[in-house]
């Protein structure tokens, strides 16, 4: 076996391995996946609807600084009822675009077009509330 040089970069771990090391065949085995063992990834939405926070797919938003500030937002989106998915939940998403600009080496700012699309989701968001509450006044 050949050796490994190894260095630490933030939160991951960079091997370099020779050829050497890729000539030998592997020895690993491979075990079935048990449906049972509850630390199989479930993916976002386990099956009884409650949001998986461990999922990877979430990259770590659950947990962090804003953590949360990303709990709140993403659990009003998910169980939003209203007809424009979300628009009830502007306060909780402002709330977590705030306190994510105090980090922004952990959240790097989006870029304009992104900017604007974001804008665009609260206008939306705010029309559907205002068109509600006008709703609810007639």
């Amino acid at each position: 076996m050949g050796v490994y040089s190894t260095f630490q970069c933030r939160k991951d771990r960079i091997i370099f391995a020779t050829k050497e090391d890729h000539e030998t065949p592997s020895s690993a085995e491979l075990v079935a996946d048990d449906p049972d063992d509850p630390y199989e990834e479930q993916g976002l939405i386990l099956p009884n609807g409650d949001i998986n926070w461990n999922c990877p797919c979430l990259g770590g938003m659950a947990s962090g600084p804003c953590g949360e500030q990303f709990k709140s937002a993403f659990s009003c989106f998910h169980y939003s009822k209203e007809e424009i998915k979300g628009s009830d939940c502007v306060d909780q998403f402002r709330a977590m675009q705030e306190c994510m600009q105090k980090y922004p080496d952990l959240y790097p700012q989006e870029d304009e077009n992104d900017e604007k699309s974001t804008k665009d989701l609260e206008a939306a968001s705010m029309e559907a509330s205002a068109a509600k509450e006008e709703k609810g006044s007639s």
